[in-house]
C-alpha cells in the first residue's frame, strides 16, 4: 500500500481539491493523508460560499503533527494542488524537502493550480511566480493544464510540437515528469481532448471524446492528478497511468453528465477507477 500526504483544499459540499482527490486515491488502494488548506461551504465556482481559509502557520503546525507520529519515513508521495498564496506554498514545498529527506524515493506532485484557457489566472498576486520559481525545481511531477505549461515555460503551444517543446523546457527545470491534463491543439480533432505524459524516456498522448458538460465540473484537474498519481506509484509507468487516468477521468464525466449535475460523480463512477469499461490507448509521440 502506497502512502500520500495530499494537501489542498477542502469544501463540505461537491468535489473540489482534497475532496476531489482523496477518494479516488483510497479506492485506488493509496492511504491518504489529508492536510486542508481552506474549509468552505462549497468550491467558489458558485459565486458565493462560507468557510475559512487556513493560515501557512496551521497547515505547518498540522505537518509537524504528522511527522510526529513518525510517518514520514513510509510516505510514498506528497500531492499538492491550490496553495492559496506564497506563504502556503513556501510551507508545501518545505514539507516536500522535509518528506525526501525522510525518504529519498518519495515523489513530489505539484498541480500547479492558478488558472486556465478563458479564465486567466485566479489566484492571488505573486503566487504565479513563485510556483514557476520554487514549486517547479522542487517537483518530480508536474500536472499543468494547457494555460499553466504555457506560463511556467513562457511558450504558447498550438500544435503537439511546442506541447512537447514545452514540456521538455519544463522537465529541463526540475520535474523528470510532466502531465498535461488538458490539450487543445491546431493538429487535432476538436471533438476531442487530450492527455500528454511526456519524461527523459518518452512521450505518451491519449485522446478522449469532448462531452457537452455546462457548465463544465470544477475539480477535474484535482481529480487527474490524484488518479494519475495512484496509477503512476504502482509500476512507474507513465503510459499505462495516463491509460488508467483518461479512463477514469471520462467515466467520471459521463456520469456526471448522466445525472445532470455540476459536482463530479466520483462516488457513482467510482468502479471505473478500478476497472474502466472504456480504455483509450495512449500513443507514443516521442
Amino acid at each position: 500500500m502506497k502512502t500520500v500526504i495530499s494537501i489542498q483544499s477542502h469544501v463540505a459540499y461537491g468535489y473540489v481539491g482534497n475532496r476531489a482527490a482523496v477518494f479516488p486515491l483510497q479506492r485506488l488502494g493509496c492511504d491518504a493523508i489529508a492536510v486542508n488548506t481552506v474549509q468552505f461551504s462549497n468550491h467558489t465556482g458558485y459565486g458565493e460560499w462560507t468557510g475559512q481559509v487556513f493560515t501557512a502557520e496551521h497547515v505547518a503546525d498540522l505537518m509537524d503533527g504528522v511527522a510526529a507520529r513518525g510517518v514520514l519515513p513510509t510516505c510514498d508521495a506528497l500531492l499538492s494542488g491550490y496553495m492559496g498564496d506564497v506563504g502556503l506554498g513556501q510551507v508545501i514545498v518545505e514539507t516536500a524537502a522535509r518528506l525526501k529527506a525522510a525518504n529519498p524515493r518519495a515523489v513530489y506532485a505539484c498541480d500547479p493550480v492558478m488558472g486556465d484557457v478563458g479564465r486567466g489566472f485566479f489566484v492571488r498576486p505573486g503566487l504565479p511566480e513563485f510556483i514557476r520559481d520554487h514549486a517547479v525545481p522542487a517537483a518530480d511531477l508536474m500536472t499543468p493544464n494547457q494555460f499553466e505549461l504555457e506560463y511556467l515555460t513562457g511558450r504558447t503551444v498550438e500544435t503537439l510540437d511546442d506541447a512537447l517543446a514545452a514540456t521538455a523546457a519544463l522537465r529541463e527545470r526540475g520535474p523528470r515528469l510532466v502531465l498535461v491534463t488538458s490539450l487543445t491543439r491546431k493538429d487535432a480533432d476538436p471533438g476531442h481532448i487530450e492527455m500528454l505524459a511526456d519524461d527523459r524516456d518518452g512521450a505518451w498522448l491519449v485522446s478522449t471524446p469532448r462531452l457537452p458538460l455546462d457548465p463544465s465540473p470544477n475539480g477535474s484537474g484535482d481529480a487527474v492528478a490524484a488518479l494519475f498519481l495512484a496509477h503512476y506509484l504502482k509500476a512507474f509507468d507513465p503510459a499505462d497511468a495516463l491509460e488508467r487516468a483518461a479512463a477514469a477521468i471520462y467515466a467520471i464525466f459521463q456520469t456526471t453528465r448522466r445525472m445532470g449535475t455540476r459536482e463530479l460523480q466520483l462516488i457513482a463512477a467510482q468502479d471505473e477507477f478500478v476497472n474502466p469499461g472504456q480504455r483509450f490507448t495512449a500513443t507514443r509521440v516521442r
